[in-house]
């Protein structure tokens, strides 16, 4: 009876064995193109909005000029509140209210916390050259990663927030993540 009890149980830490060497690991869905598209609409749905309810009344109550010429002050403060919208909420909240409707992320592809320089780098210079070469926008629907120019600058990518891809890898015990 000894003999049989001492067999079974080599056999059951076998098969725990085995079955901890397999494992399956799960990645963030990256976001691609038309998912991003509809979440900038709705930011600048947003930042239209703000400007229109807040700035354009307080400049004509202001009696400041409304006229939108290139240097205008108008011109001035809605750009600031462009660039402001994107940076803080990006900061703080890691994506922008249109990302928050589609469940969207921005993170580091290195895997650490946006850092201001990250997203400055990132909204201003990659943003204005994404905005300025449109192109810069499409590059996401054919790169692996799904990184518009401006992500590719800053070493950023777009995710979804709960939605998860599934990669089953047969590794040895000594290298599985803890």
């Amino acid at each position: 009876m000894d003999a049989t009890f001492e067999e079974n149980e080599k056999e059951t830490y076998v098969s725990l064995t085995e079955e901890k060497n397999h494992f399956t690991e799960y990645h963030y869905l990256l976001a691609g193109f038309w998912i991003r598209f509809w979440a900038y609409l709705v930011d600048l749905l947003v930042i239209s909005s703000v400007n229109r309810i807040i700035v354009h009344p307080l400049f004509s109550l202001l009696g400041i000029n409304t006229s939108e010429s290139f240097f205008s002050p108008l011109t001035i403060v809605t750009t600031v509140t462009f660039f402001a919208y994107f940076v803080l909420l990006t900061k703080y909240f890691g994506q922008t209210l249109g990302k928050m409707i589609f469940g969207l992320k921005v993170r580091s592809l290195k895997g650490d916390q946006l850092t201001w320089s990250t997203i400055l780098f990132r909204e201003f210079i990659g943003r204005y050259i994404s905005k300025f070469l449109f192109v810069g926008y499409i590059v996401a629907a054919f790169t692996p990663k799904k990184q518009g120019l401006h992500d590719i600058f800053a070493d950023t990518q777009v995710i979804h927030e709960k939605l998860f891809v599934q990669k089953n890898e047969d590794l040895p015990v000594a290298s599985k993540p803890i």
